[in-house]
């Protein structure tokens, strides 16, 4: 290909939950752009994550897990979910090599239908035990049959494997065009919202039942403040981690503010990692009774 030409085009990642697009989409940019967790549906948003090359520029579009649930807030996730695939050029549906496919992967397949000519299929977790890529071979071949068998590839997202093969793949996809961000972006998150999401992370990694889904965190105030003449900056933060119910403040605060120190250490330590400056992180909980259920709050959180 010469030099002069470009190709660039978004991607929708999709997948039922768990199967590890968000995983995938940190692999391909080469930095921490989605959270993850072991906990289903964690996405909420529809993270975008950017692959710069010398062939052009991708955009990922990190979707939510779908799922089979008529709660709000979930019926609120497969809106992102389908928003995004109405916007994007190419489709990367995300399937879990570990797992034998059932009702939620027979759902995404079908509403990948009619666009299986544009969609590539990657069957994750090859490096899992008991990983089986035949299976999902024959299920793709059944009920995605518009799919291009040459654009199905197994990887693992966790050791890196398989991954220029897809993006080989992708860019061969994508039509000649201007990129749509500058070459120096792996991500177009503002700095709120990056705050909250590994805030969110660190604490939904460390609680436990139906606590993950029962917080969200909203960053107040967020400050940049210069510490000496050589320009040295620290990023002062005072952020929220909000619960649905009084009673669940004292599980995230732990024994002696140890929970809540650990969640905090653990996010502050990450922010450092992503930002230029020194972040002086300060973490506190409170509670918002019924939250899920407040249509609003919810198209605040998910639809920014």
């Amino acid at each position: 290909m010469s030099d002069s030409v470009k190709k660039a085009a978004f991607v929708a990642v999709v997948g039922r939950p768990s199967v590890g697009k968000s995983t995938l989409v940190n692999r391909l940019c080469g930095q921490k752009v989605a959270i993850v967790s072991a906990v289903p549906q964690t996405t909420r948003n529809a993270i975008r994550g950017i692959v710069n090359r010398s062939e052009g520029q991708l955009v990922f579009v990190d979707t939510p897990g779908r799922h089979g649930s008529e709660r709000k807030l979930n019926r609120k996730l497969i809106a992102v979910s389908d928003r995004a695939l109405e916007d994007v050029d190419i489709t990367l549906y995300v399937l879990d090599a570990s797992r034998v496919p059932g009702p939620e992967e027979e759902a995404v397949a079908v509403r990948l239908g009619a666009m299986a000519a544009r969609t590539v299929a990657v069957v994750n977790k090859m490096d899992a035990d008991g990983a089986n890529y035949e299976q999902y071979r024959t299920f793709l071949r059944e009920r995605l049959p518009g799919l291009d068998e040459s654009h199905c590839f197994p990887i693992s997202a966790l050791k890196n494997n398989g991954l220029e093969s897809l993006l080989t793949c992708l860019f061969s996809m994508a039509v000649e065009g201007q990129p749509f961000y500058p070459d120096d972006y792996y991500t177009d998150q503002d700095i709120h919202f990056r705050i909250a999401e590994l805030i969110r992370e660190k604490a939904i990694n460390r609680l436990h039942e139906e606590l993950p889904h029962a917080l969200y965190v909203e960053v107040a105030d967020a400050e940049l403040i210069d510490l000496d003449e050589s320009d040295t900056k620290k990023l002062w933060v005072r952020a929220f981690i909000i619960m649905e119910r009084e009673s669940q403040k004292a599980m995230v605060v732990g024994k002696g503010g140890a929970m809540i120190k650990a969640i905090r250490l653990a996010a502050q330590k990450d922010l450092n990692r992503i930002f230029d400056w020194k972040v002086e992180l300060d973490l506190r909980v409170k509670s918002s009774p019924s939250w899920r259920h407040n249509d609003h709050l919810l198209s605040r959180l998910i639809d920014r």
